[in-house]
């Protein structure tokens, strides 16, 4: 387990999320947070957050959308740790189950849910260099197939649910060919850093079920102007109301 003098409190949602976060391992910022605001989500419905880590993405929807019932699935219990008690800090309930998502606890496997999210591993295996701690290189790169995942967040919904993924946007083939004839009104948001860069990630968002087209987004800019000008944060309005207040982005409205 982490140390105290090895961990931060870091803001999010403007203050109302206070997470504490390992100072050297994996570190959310603001992907997780565009994840959870992607969500199609009611009151009322059951998430499953694949590879939840500290919590970040479970606890922001947990504050947009109330009395959801959340269920975090977590391979290292160290962030399952700092998750529990990041909910708990917040006032919410987050249920955090220990396992791998390639073999999923069999309390887990006798679940299903309206809506299954994820912010898998950006990089797949080999190539590049190793990240020094081995809680953010588990985090970063891929050690279970991307595949897997999507598959697994099928598996763990019901009919009519949603799944909801956020992946670098050089891994957008891989993801959608993890998607099957189960899957329908599919959808992918780019997240464009700047206007007219290209997008570096994508949310990519499919029903169980659903048989509507296949839809192609506008891009969703994240940062005003074409270059970074000034030092300060140089959010876009949309964006800022996500990062800051919590704000749903478009795929989330149904």
């Amino acid at each position: 387990m982490f140390a105290e003098d090895d961990l931060t409190c870091d803001h999010f949602l403007n203050g109302r999320l206070q997470i504490l976060q390992p100072r050297q391992g994996y570190r959310a910022a603001m992907d997780p947070v565009f994840l959870a605001a992607a969500v199609p989500a009611r009151p009322g419905q059951t998430v499953l957050e694949l590879g939840c880590g500290v919590g970040v993405a479970s606890l922001c929807l947990g504050a947009r959308v109330p009395d959801l019932g959340l269920v975090g699935l977590e391979l290292q219990p160290d962030y399952a740790s700092l998750a529990r008690r990041n909910a708990e800090a917040a006032g919410m309930t987050l249920e955090v189950v220990e396992g791998d998502l390639s073999s999923p606890p069999p309390e887990l496997r006798a679940r299903s849910f309206d809506h299954v999210m994820a912010n898998p591993p950006y990089y797949p295996p080999g190539g590049g260099t190793p990240a020094s701690d081995r809680g953010r290189e588990r985090s970063l790169r891929e050690e279970t197939p991307l595949a897997q995942w999507v598959q697994t967040a099928i598996r763990r919904l019901r009919s009519g649910g949603w799944m909801t993924f956020i992946q670098s946007a050089d891994r957008l083939p891989d993801l959608m060919a993890g998607l099957d004839r189960r899957m329908g009104d599919i959808r992918v948001l780019p997240l464009a850093p700047r206007i007219g860069r290209e997008a570096r990630r994508v949310i990519v968002q499919a029903r169980k079920g659903g048989r509507g087209p296949f839809r192609l987004l506008a891009p969703f800019i994240v940062h005003d102007g074409p270059v970074h000008l000034r030092d300060a944060e140089d959010l876009t309005d949309a964006a800022r109301a996500v990062v800051r207040d919590g704000a749903a982005l478009p795929l989330a409205a149904q």
